[in-house]
């Protein structure tokens, strides 16, 4: 395992020796995604001032031998141990969608309990707010598998060819309900603490998150918040990959 940290940071300082000049971008992904197939395709549009790591997750691409996280807290330690060398050397900010976005928060929480250097921006992408209670019917993971697998080629953002090939479900189905499972921990009851820094929430218009649920952001942070809407569903990252990527140049750049 920690030769699979040291791996990734020599791959980050690789891909940009002057990254001292640059604000690090730490991208974390949605359920059963890939960090690195999913924001390398931002390296032709994103900012020359702006420093893309896409952080992996355990299960998945560079770290697929690793166990799954047990919880969300097993999740947050982890990536904390991965970049926390990388948050004393300049600025930073953070992005995350679906589970990333809720993976991202919870970074930010447990950076502000330890006193390290917080975050300059974070973007937190297609995901209602903490205090918003997780409804009972969008925890898949509770699912028999076969309506289990509907359910994800419903929502989009999973390949078909994962349940066409057995030996590629067998893989990942384990991965996609174990993240579901986290994506579904409840915070609702948990009083919210308040980073200080100014955040983004973006969301798709044609997602099943309420304004009500977007504007309860505001209360996580004691900076700014800005809401974006973006056409598309859930999976509008992808689907709006330019403008997307073009808002988080005009937010770092500046």
């Amino acid at each position: 395992m920690e030769g699979t940290r040291i791996q990734e940071k020599e791959r980050w300082l690789f891909q940009c020796p002057n990254n001292m000049e640059k604000i690090k971008l730490f991208c974390l992904p949605y359920a059963g995604g890939s960090a690195t197939a999913i924001f390398n395709k931002w390296k032709p549009l994103i900012h020359h001032s702006i420093l893309l790591m896409p952080v992996e997750l355990s299960g998945r691409g560079s770290k697929m031998q690793e166990p799954l996280y047990r919880d969300v807290d097993h999740a947050v330690s982890d990536i904390l141990e991965l970049i926390r060398d990388e948050l004393a050397g300049g600025p930073f900010a953070l992005l995350g969608h679906s589970m990333g976005a809720m993976l991202a928060y919870e970074l930010v929480l447990r950076m502000q309990v330890e006193r390290l250097s917080m975050p300059r921006h974070v973007f937190f992408s297609g995901r209602a707010a903490p205090s918003i209670k997780v409804a009972e019917e969008k925890k898949y993971h509770l699912l028999e598998d076969s309506v289990f697998k509907c359910k994800l080629l419903e929502l989009g953002g999973t390949p078909r060819e994962f349940f066409e090939f057995p030996e590629l479900e067998q893989l990942y189905l384990p991965l996609l309900k174990n993240d579901f499972r986290l994506a579904t921990t409840d915070f609702s009851r948990r009083t919210a603490m308040l980073p200080e820094c100014d955040i983004s929430v973006i969301l798709g218009t044609d997602d099943d998150i309420s304004p009500e649920s977007a504007a309860a952001w505001k209360a996580h942070t004691n900076g700014r918040c800005m809401i974006k809407y973006f056409s598309g569903g859930h999976f509008f990252l992808n689907e709006c990959l330019e403008e997307v990527v073009d808002l988080v140049n005009k937010t770092l750049a500046e």
